[in-house]
């Protein structure tokens, strides 16, 4: 019974799936002809000026085939297509080049011709069981004389019932065939119109070699901003204790009694000097994190906020040192930028693990910081979400700031969690 109700759910949604399929297949009968036409008078010159609007048409309604299937399989398809330019535009030579091009071609060439009979065979087999089992009531309405054709001529209560073993047999087929066909359409469609092994493989490359960059600058702009702050802060207190120190020695040779000032003042600039280290050392990794995890690490933060701050972590554990340290900064950051430049009253926080969405894929930390402040908040103004941005891209993970006029601002980072 498990069995059936399990088929019975998947022919439900595959159904309209197909049915859907038919329509799109008849668009892409159409642009079949549309391509086969250009292509034949592009071959005597004439048909360059139509390859254009041909390609966009062609990929647009693969992009609708892309969205059909992804919400069919719950699975995303991504486009593969490469960037435009810097006029925004791509040129014929690119798009005839495009080994995307032509997948979208060999896609069209496919559900063209057999999307067509796939969506006829689906919606004739649930039909086929609805005629087998309303032939016994619809030939006891007729006259006796005029036989029933379905499939065969029914003359007599033996035939017509006979019809409901035959209306089974369509069930069972349709149970079977229908999720059967929707799948192997998806499964074809998908693998036409997602991005190749290598050109994933070129993307991925490009977009490690930008993160890579990007973690090379950031780590760069950290050490430069460590060197300043040792420079500035400690270096000068420590030439200034070294410097007391001297004097209080002449002093001793001379008037000890003069030379004890000297020394608490040195003693007050060591110890200034040690707090600046210890505030240096923070910047780096704070002992917080170590001391009470991410969790209790936020929860100081949030503490130490100048504007009333609410924290909740959802699922948190023990996660790698770097991505605790980078998710405590994105975090600090986030709440700097609440207090200097958004004018809220109340900023939320918060902290979930979200496991990995299919078998294969990592785990990743996902933080939200939301104020109900003035919002346009800009990136370029330098308010420090350019920095939360380059170390979240450092992990390979993503940032999005939404701060419409009026508020609120809304802050956040997709880290993932690989060990």
């Amino acid at each position: 019974m498990d069995r059936v109700r399990s088929a019975y759910r998947a022919t439900r949604r595959a159904l309209p799936f197909l049915l859907r399929g038919l329509v799109s297949a008849a668009v892409a009968l159409v642009l079949l002809i549309r391509v086969l036409l250009v292509a034949a008078f592009t071959l005597i010159g004439v048909g360059w000026l139509a390859i254009p609007s041909t390609v966009r048409a062609v990929r647009r309604w693969a992009g609708d085939e892309r969205h059909r299937v992804a919400a069919y399989t719950g699975r995303p398809v991504p486009a593969p297509y490469p960037p435009p330019d810097d006029t925004g535009s791509v040129s014929t030579r690119t798009l005839v080049a495009d080994p995307a091009t032509w997948r979208d071609v060999a896609w069209v060439l496919f559900h063209g011709l057999t999307g067509l009979v796939v969506g006829v065979g689906a919606v004739l087999l649930p039909l086929s069981v609805v005629n087998a089992a309303v032939v016994p009531i619809y030939w006891s309405a007729m006259p006796a004389d005029d036989p029933v054709q379905s499939p065969y001529p029914v003359t007599s209560w033996a035939g017509a019932l006979g019809m409901l073993p035959l209306g089974l047999g369509w069930l069972v087929l349709t149970l079977v065939l229908v999720p059967l066909l929707a799948r192997w359409q998806a499964g074809v469609a998908g693998q036409l119109l997602r991005p190749t092994k290598d050109a994933q493989l070129s993307e991925r490359v490009t977009e490690l070699t930008a993160t890579r960059a990007a973690a090379l600058e950031a780590h760069g702009a950290e050490l430069r901003r460590i060197e300043r702050d040792l420079h500035d802060g400690t270096q000068n207190r420590l030439m200034g204790v070294i410097m007391n120190l001297g004097i209080a020695e002449r002093a001793l040779r001379r008037d000890p009694t003069s030379a004890l000032p000297m020394l608490l003042q040195a003693q007050n600039q060591a110890t200034d000097a040690l707090t600046e280290l210890r505030d240096v050392v923070r910047t780096i990794y704070p002992p917080v994190l170590a001391e009470r995890g991410l969790d209790g690490a936020l929860a100081a933060l949030a503490a130490r906020c100048a504007i009333p701050c609410t924290l909740r972590v959802d699922g948190l554990r023990r996660l790698p040192a770097a991505v605790e340290a980078a998710a405590y900064f994105v975090v600090a950051e986030a709440l700097t930028n609440a207090s200097k430049h958004s004018g809220a009253d109340h900023v939320g926080v918060t902290v979930t693990l979200r496991p990995p969405a299919v078998r294969g894929d990592e785990e990743t930390l996902v933080i939200e910081v939301r104020d109900d402040g003035h919002g346009g908040a800009d990136e370029s103004g330098g308010s420090g979400l350019a920095g939360i941005r380059r170390r979240v891209a450092a992990f390979d993970g993503q940032t999005s700031v939404t701060s419409p006029l009026g508020g609120p601002t809304v802050v956040e980072a997709v880290i993932p969690c690989a060990s």
